[in-house]
């Protein structure tokens, strides 16, 4: 029997009136990446916290069962327990806390404006951008911007001789914002800033050895 997910569409439609898509604060010292590995039905997470100039400044790893499914759309119940259990241990342990968290997931380039870096952005009330290796929803435009019915809800970078990746506001930051940092924290030759590029491959060493 198939189940209802129809609560969680709910719960969507009800933060992407919530969610906040301007600057929220002048000055960035600390970003934290965050990302997700799973293995035989365990999910292994990562944080990182780095400063700006780059420098690594603390990590935290945590695994926990899978709870749901992976579903289209609706990609927040499986990963964003997980990412909040994570990032609660890493604000209970760590002496450092972070301006701006980057999620690899959509924020509101999203066809309910509520992909994962929404959610949890909303639900931990930080400034926080959504960077996605895959693209559900809008057309690409010349300048790069993504349209979804429209609005431009988010923006392609392609570096040469690597996949895009997809950036949008999740919550508390503007677009212009979310890109300049995003191209502010990818190291030449690298397709994923440093704090999100780190956290994913601590997750996946976690999972290969924990």
């Amino acid at each position: 029997m198939k189940k209802d997910y129809s609560w969680a569409i709910t719960i969507q439609k009800e933060i992407s009136r919530k969610i906040i898509t301007c600057d929220t604060i002048d000055k960035i010292e600390n970003i934290c990446g965050v990302d997700v590995s799973y293995k035989d039905n365990i999910a292994y997470c990562s944080a990182v916290i780095t400063s700006i100039p780059f420098k690594l400044i603390a990590t935290l790893n945590l695994k926990c069962k899978v709870e749901y499914p992976y579903l289209p759309g609706l990609f927040f119940l499986r990963e964003s327990g997980p990412l909040l259990d994570t990032l609660a241990l890493l604000k209970n342990e760590s002496e450092f806390d972070f301006d701006i968290l980057l999620i690899d997931g959509h924020g509101v380039l999203h066809p309910r404006r509520c992909g994962l870096a929404s959610y949890v952005g909303y639900t931990i009330d930080k400034p926080t951008i959504g960077i996605a290796k895959n693209l559900i929803c809008g057309s690409l435009l010349g300048d790069h911007l993504i349209e979804y019915n429209g609005n431009v809800l988010g923006y392609r970078i392609k570096k040469e001789g690597k996949k895009p990746l997809y950036i949008s506001v999740g919550h508390k930051i503007s677009l212009s914002k979310s890109i300049q940092i995003v191209q502010d924290l990818t190291k030449d030759g690298e397709r994923i800033p440093e704090p999100l590029r780190i956290a994913d491959v601590n997750s996946k060493n976690y999972h290969n050895f924990a």
